[in-house]
C-alpha cells in the first residue's frame, strides 16, 4: 500500500484534496484524522505539517508527498521533485521599506527576517554576501517596523500584504514556488502503483489546462481552420450530413481559448461549442 503525505492545513491542503478527489481518490476526512485509507486504490493518505512532509518522504517513511517547492528547498531534505501540480503558485522575494534605496546587491551586514532561513542562506552564498539571518515562524512583515530586521525574505502572492505594511519588493524573485509532488532516491516513477498515481494526477492537470472545441466548417475552409486548432496529435474531422461540410473537434489550451474562437469565427467556422474536460491521458 502506498503511503502519501498531504498538507494538513492551509490552501495547499484544500487544493491537494480537490485535485486528488477529481482524480478518483476517496478522501473523506472526519474529525481531522491524521490518516485516511483509500482501500479501493490501496493508498494510505497521511496529513502532516507541510514543512515536515519533505523530511518524512526523504527518509523513506513515506513514498510520496505533496508540498510547496519553497518548503522542499528550505527543508534541505534529500527529496526530489517529481511533478509540478499547477496550484499554490507564489514568488519568494526580498522586501524592504518602500522608501529604501537598497538594491539586491547591498545586503552585506544587514538583518534579514525570514521563515525560510535555508533558502536565504543559499541565496546569500550564491551572491557571496554575508547578511545576518533572523529566523521567525511567521508574520515577518512586521519585523522591520518592530526594529528586528532591516529587510525580509518571504513568500509573495499578490504583494498586497507587503504594500499594506509599507514594503516593496527588491530585485528579482529568489525562486518561483508552487505545489509539487515529491519522492525520494528510492522512488521509481515507473513502478505500477506510483506510475498509476502520477498518471491520474497528470490527467487532471492537463484537463484543467485544455478544453474541447467543436465546430462546423465548409470543406474548402477546413485546412485553414485546422491550422488554428491543430489539437494534440491532429484534430478529429468527420463529414456532416450536408454536402461540402464537416465537423471538427480538437483540444485547445484554455489560456488561448478566446483568441482561437475569434480566429475560427473570422475563418468561417459555424456552431462553435466549447466543453470542459474532466480528465485525459496524452
Amino acid at each position: 500500500m502506498l503511503k502519501i503525505a498531504l498538507p494538513n492545513k492551509g490552501s495547499l491542503s484544500e487544493d491537494s484534496l480537490k485535485l486528488l478527489r477529481e482524480a478518483g481518490y476517496k478522501l473523506r476526512r472526519d474529525n481531522r484524522e491524521l490518516s485516511v485509507i483509500d482501500a479501493d486504490n490501496h493508498i494510505d493518505f497521511l496529513f502532516l505539517r507541510p514543512r515536515d512532509i519533505a523530511v518524512y518522504v526523504a527518509d523513506g517513511v513515506l513514498d510520496l508527498g505533496i508540498t510547496g517547492r519553497d518548503l522542499l528547498l528550505d527543508s534541505t531534505a534529500p527529496a526530489q521533485e517529481l511533478m509540478a501540480l499547477g496550484f499554490g503558485g507564489s514568488r519568494f522575494c526580498y522586501a524592504a521599506p518602500a522608501a529604501s534605496q537598497l538594491s539586491s546587491q547591498e545586503f552585506a551586514g544587514l538583518r534579514i527576517a525570514t521563515s525560510y532561513p535555508n533558502i536565504v542562506i543559499a541565496d546569500q552564498l550564491q551572491r557571496n554576501c554575508q547578511a545576518e539571518i533572523i529566523k521567525l515562524d511567521g508574520a515577518v512583515e512586521i519585523s522591520i517596523e518592530l526594529g528586528v530586521a532591516d529587510l525580509i525574505a518571504d513568500v509573495v502572492d499578490s504583494g498586497a500584504t507587503l504594500k499594506q505594511m509599507g514594503l516593496k519588493i527588491i530585485g528579482e524573485p529568489i525562486l518561483f514556488s508552487e505545489a509539487i509532488l515529491i519522492g525520494n532516491h528510492r522512488t521509481d516513477p515507473e513502478s505500477p502503483a506510483i506510475h498509476r498515481f502520477m498518471r491520474r494526477i497528470e490527467g487532471i492537470i492537463v484537463a484543467r489546462s485544455y478544453v474541447i472545441v467543436e465546430y462546423d466548417v465548409k470543406d474548402q475552409l477546413l485546412a485553414h481552420c485546422c491550422q488554428i486548432t491543430p489539437g494534440i496529435e491532429a484534430p478529429t474531422v468527420s463529414p456532416l450530413n450536408k454536402a461540402g461540410w464537416c465537423a471538427v473537434k480538437a483540444m485547445v489550451r484554455r489560456s488561448e481559448l478566446n483568441t482561437v474562437i475569434d480566429q475560427l469565427e473570422e475563418a468561417g467556422a459555424n456552431g462553435i461549442i466549447v466543453s470542459d474536460i474532466r480528465t485525459c491521458r496524452i
